[in-house]
C-alpha cells in the first residue's frame, strides 16, 4: 500500500515561528555532526521529499560530490525538485529496494522517513546494504512529538499524530529498531527528534 502523505505536511524549514526556527536549526546542526563524522564523499537521501536537507547535505560535500535524493514519483515532489540545486540528482524510486548494487555511497541517510514507510526494517536493510560507511537516521521522537503538535493545537483530532506517521518510536523502541542492521554507534536526542548511526 503506498505511504499516503509524500514530503511535508507542514513545512517546518520555513517557518516563520522563532521556537520552531531554533529547534531545526538545532536538528539540522546535530546532523551535520553525525554526517560530517563519516567523511562522505557521497550520499544518498533516501525518502528525500522536497529535497531541502538533501540540498542542505551536498552544500557540505567537497565540490563535485555526488549527492542523490530518492523519494516516490509524486507530482507534489516533482515540482518541489524543480527548485533545487542542480548539484543534486534527485530520482524516484522505492525506499523497500533500492536501484543501486551493494555499497555505493558512503553514506545513506533516512531523515524522518522511516515512520511513513511500510516496512521500515526493509527499508532500514536497503539503506545499510547500499552504504560504505554509515547510515544516519532520524525519527520523530515519541510520544514527544505528538504531545507537542497537541500543544500547538495540531491534529487534535489524531491526538497529536502528524498525518502519515504510521509508526513509532521510543528512545528505546528505537534502538531496538536499529539494532538487527548494524553496529549501532550513536543515538541522541535533538527534541524533538531521535538520530542515530549504523555501520
Amino acid at each position: 500500500m503506498p505511504e499516503p502523505y509524500p514530503g511535508n505536511v507542514y513545512n517546518k524549514y520555513d517557518s516563520r515561528n522563532p521556537l520552531t526556527r531554533r529547534l531545526v536549526a538545532r536538528f539540522l546542526a546535530e546532523l551535520d555532526g553525525l554526517v560530517d563524522e563519516l567523511a562522505p564523499a557521497d550520499l544518498l537521501d533516501v525518502g528525500c521529499g522536497e529535497g531541502v536537507v538533501t540540498e542542505h547535505l551536498a552544500a557540505r560535500l567537497p565540490p563535485g560530490a555526488r549527492v542523490v535524493g530518492l523519494d516516490r514519483d509524486v507530482p507534489k515532489l516533482r515540482a518541489a525538485w524543480a527548485t533545487r540545486d542542480a548539484r543534486v540528482e534527485l530520482i524516484t524510486g522505492d525506499a523497500h529496494a533500492l536501484p543501486f548494487a551493494d555499497g555505493s555511497f558512503d553514506v545513506v541517510t533516512l531523515i524522518e522517513m522511516l515512520q511513513l514507510v511500510t516496512d521500515p526494517a526493509q527499508a532500514l536493510a536497503e539503506a545499510t546494504r547500499v552504504a560504505r560507511r554509515g547510515v544516519v537516521v532520524t525519527v520523530p521522537d515519541e510520544p514527544l512529538w505528538r504531545a507537542l503538535n497537541v500543544a500547538r493545537g495540531a491534529y487534535l483530532a489524531e491526538r497529536g499524530n502528524t498525518p502519515g506517521h504510521i509508526h513509532h518510536w521510543s528512545s528505546r523502541a528505537f534502538m531496538a529498531q536499529l539494532a538487527p542492521h548494524g553496529q549501532l554507534v550513536t543515538v541522541q536526542r535533538s527534541r524533538p527528534w531521535l538520530l542515530a548511526v549504523i555501520r
